[in-house]
């Protein structure tokens, strides 16, 4: 009861104050202009990719298919923290289940090459990434719901640059247990299930590149689960290792760099890993820049 009376006369948080990567102006300054000019750069990636993926017919394949859905103290008030958290779970949980399916289609291309037309139909692959954008939306929706339904009454400064689950959980003062619950259940569900069916995708893809006759249908192979598997380790070794730490732990400087490389260095590469230095998509530039 006095527990009750107490939160009852407490302030409710209006706004929280993101202390960034560094509070040095001079620093401040020169990340602004770095981080805007990478978002940049992924904007036009990513716009130049889905241009060339919709205007030329020879790129209407999974993967491509796959890829084309794909600062200093700051004051952000409740419901721009919500927003934010909400857009940030969301397309985490899409990014992973679009992992798994991209995974699932590569082993689909190497083990059952005959089957890929019809196992990998446009059908098929739209109800893949319907249910990854669905699936994030949904879990993301109940995850923020239950995140920002906590009491926050002070202090408001989460150590990091953007509202992320574990710096916003800490700050609460209510009893949290169900909350971090439904946490951990959704993380399982949406890391560890996409990993499970990545991994066991990758197992398959080994057992059916040992059985191949010749080292060069071996190098073919590995060479077309390559950029995958690059972008997938770094991801989900990063992700792993940053939500697999105990809630008590406190948020450090290492913690926001390694975050800063999957909201921002992986974004921007992915599109160069998968697409950018692809002989198909080099053939697509050159017939875009020179039709005649």
């Amino acid at each position: 009861m006095e527990r009750s009376l107490e939160l009852a006369n407490m302030t409710r948080v209006q706004e929280f104050i993101l202390l960034g990567l560094s509070t040095r102006l001079g620093v401040m300054d020169a990340l602004f202009a770095i981080f805007l000019t990478l978002y940049l750069l992924t904007l036009l990636e990513n716009t130049l990719i889905v241009y060339l993926i919709c205007s030329h017919s020879e790129l209407h394949k999974p993967m491509y298919f796959f890829l084309g859905l794909w600062t200093g103290p700051c004051h952000v008030p409740f419901t721009a923290c919500t927003i934010q958290l909400f857009l940030f779970i969301s397309l985490i949980g899409t990014k992973c289940t679009l992992l798994a399916s991209m995974a699932y289609d590569r082993y689909v291309a190497i083990c059952r090459p005959l089957h890929y037309p019809l196992l990998m139909r446009p059908q098929v692959c739209l109800g893949l990434a319907m249910t990854s954008w669905l699936g994030g939306l949904l879990i993301s929706l109940i995850k923020t719901t239950c995140i920002m339904s906590l009491s926050y009454c002070g202090p408001n400064v989460p150590n990091h640059f953007f509202c992320d689950v574990s710096p916003l959980l800490k700050l609460s003062c209510t009893h949290m247990a169900l909350t971090e619950l439904v946490d951990f259940i959704f993380a399982i569900i949406i890391f560890c299930g996409s990993l499970v069916v990545a991994l066991a995708s990758y197992m398959a893809i080994g057992r059916a590149v040992l059985r191949m006759p010749s080292a060069a249908t071996h190098c073919k192979a590995l060479t077309t689960c390559a950029s995958h598997l690059v972008v997938m380790g770094i991801f989900y070794s990063v992700v792993l290792f940053m939500y697999s730490q105990p809630s008590c732990t406190e948020s450090t400087d290492l913690n926001k760099v390694l975050s800063v490389i999957y909201t921002v260095v992986m974004p921007m590469c992915s599109p160069v890993i998968y697409c950018l230095r692809n002989k198909e998509v080099h053939t697509a530039i050159k017939k875009t820049l020179h039709p005649h």
